[in-house]
Order: structure tokens, then sequence, then C-alpha cells
């Protein structure tokens, strides 16, 4: 059973964030971590990997400065190794760009199941794994809770506002896991030390057939054109219980019409 994870390598959420000069894109020119939501798909696919009894998993992620840090964790918690495509021509890309690229690479590798998370924390389209699934031809599956492989099918608990579908699919197939589809393992010290010596292929636009009128700015189906700070809250209404003080919360509520 041979798994690839796409995983997003992000700015770190617990530090101030900031846009590029003359830009309205996240300034990613820092150290990237692993973002948490695809901790889940990782340990997804090394617990499925490790039920079919063999196999490997394979990370495919796009960064620039050719960052590994966030790959490096994943490798940690037990990926076999990982491709990393990263090129200054990529700067840019909207989710359709990322979507040509990760699925230019995934096709390089071939795959029994391809695993992401249900949308990243620094985007939120939740567009990227459909497309990926579109452009190699693939079923895809949103919103998994759980995911279990029989023979050549995979079965998927997919999440809804109701509770839950059961659907299944044909292998190859592309699935998108919630949060809590599984709890990631944290690595291990040994993984760790592991990780150092795990390969990681890094390739450019051109090693994946594609030109920089697909990806990057130039291939952009979606713009930003502005970006505003968020209103200031305003300063809460401070009760001072003079005896009214149960009632007067009552009245607020009842004018924000929560109760």
């Amino acid at each position: 059973m041979n798994i690839v994870v796409c995983v997003k390598q992000i700015p770190d959420p617990a530090a101030p964030q900031s846009l590029e000069a003359g830009s309205h894109t996240l300034d990613r020119s820092g150290k990237l971590i692993l973002d948490d939501s695809d901790a889940y798909g990782v340990e997804m696919a090394l617990q499925l990997a490790e039920q079919a009894g063999g196999g490997e998993v394979t990370l495919v992620s796009m960064a620039p400065n050719g960052e590994t840090a966030g790959l490096r964790t994943a490798l940690a918690m037990g990926a076999a190794k990982a491709i990393l495509v990263s090129d200054d021509a990529l700067k840019g890309s909207d989710a359709l760009g990322t979507a040509k690229v990760l699925a230019a690479a995934i096709g390089r590798v071939g795959a029994d199941l391809i695993i992401a998370a249900t949308e990243s924390s620094d985007g939120y389209t939740g567009t990227t794994p459909v497309q990926v699934a579109e452009l190699l031809g693939l079923p895809s599956i949103t919103f998994a809770k759980s995911v279990a492989i029989d023979g050549g099918t995979v079965k998927v608990d997919r999440q809804t506002e109701a509770g839950y579908d059961e659907v299944t699919s044909p292998l190859p197939a592309v699935v998108t896991v919630t949060a809590g589809v599984v709890e990631p393992r944290y690595p291990s010290f040994k993984g760790i030390m592991a990780a150092k010596s795990k390969p990681i292929e890094t390739l450019s636009v051109a090693d994946l057939g594609l030109d920089g009128g697909q990806v990057g700015a130039a291939g952009g189906r979606q713009v930003i054109t502005s970006v505003d700070e968020a209103e200031a809250r305003n300063a809460g209404e401070i009760v001072v219980d003079e005896g009214d003080g149960a009632q007067r919360i009552v009245t607020f509520l009842e004018n924000l019409k929560v109760i």
C-alpha cells in the first residue's frame, strides 16, 4: 500500500503574520512548519500502511526557498520520503496552480491512495485536493471522519451536517480527512534522528513539465485585489450588580436576540 500525503508548510500561526512588501500575499520567507491539519493525514496514511502490512508513505509539498522543516516533522512521524517542489516561478500561485504542481509531482510517484487535509490553515479554500483529483482523473471523497481499505476499495465515513455518509470508491482515489480522524503521534527522538537522513527530492517547475504560464501569478485565476484590517472590537458593556444585575443581563441578551 503506497500512499501519498499532500502536506503544506506554513508560517507558524503562533507568530505575528505579515504580507509581502508590495503584495497582498502572506510572507513565507521565514521558517515554515507542518500545518496541523496535515498531521492528521500523515497519521492516517501511516496507520493504513501498517494495517496493509507493507508499503510506504510519501509526502508531496510545495514551498518557497527549499524549505523542509515541516517535511522533516512529518518524516519524523514515520513517512518514508518526500518530494518538495520549490521554484521562484511558483510565487503567487492560486489553488488551481498549486493543484497542477501537486498533481504533476504525484504523477511521478504513482500511489494507491492520496490523502490530504480538508483545507489548509492559512488558505481555507478547501478546493485544492479535489482539483488534484480532477487533474489526475481520480475519484475523490471529502470530509472523511474514518478511512479503511478493503482490497482494492477505500471505505469512508463522510462527515455531514446530519451525521455521516458511508461511501466506497475503487483505488486509486483522493481522500480528504477532517481533524480528529485519528490522533497524530508525536515524533520520537529516534524518529527525529532518522528523519535527518530520509530522502527529500527537490523539483522545479521545469522538472514537472510545467511552464510559467500555468503556475505562479501569471497562471493565476484568482487575484487578491485588496486587504483590509479587521475592525477593532468595541469595548464590552460592564454590568454592576446593584440587585438587578441578573435582569439587566437577561434584557441585554434579549436585545441581541440570543434568548
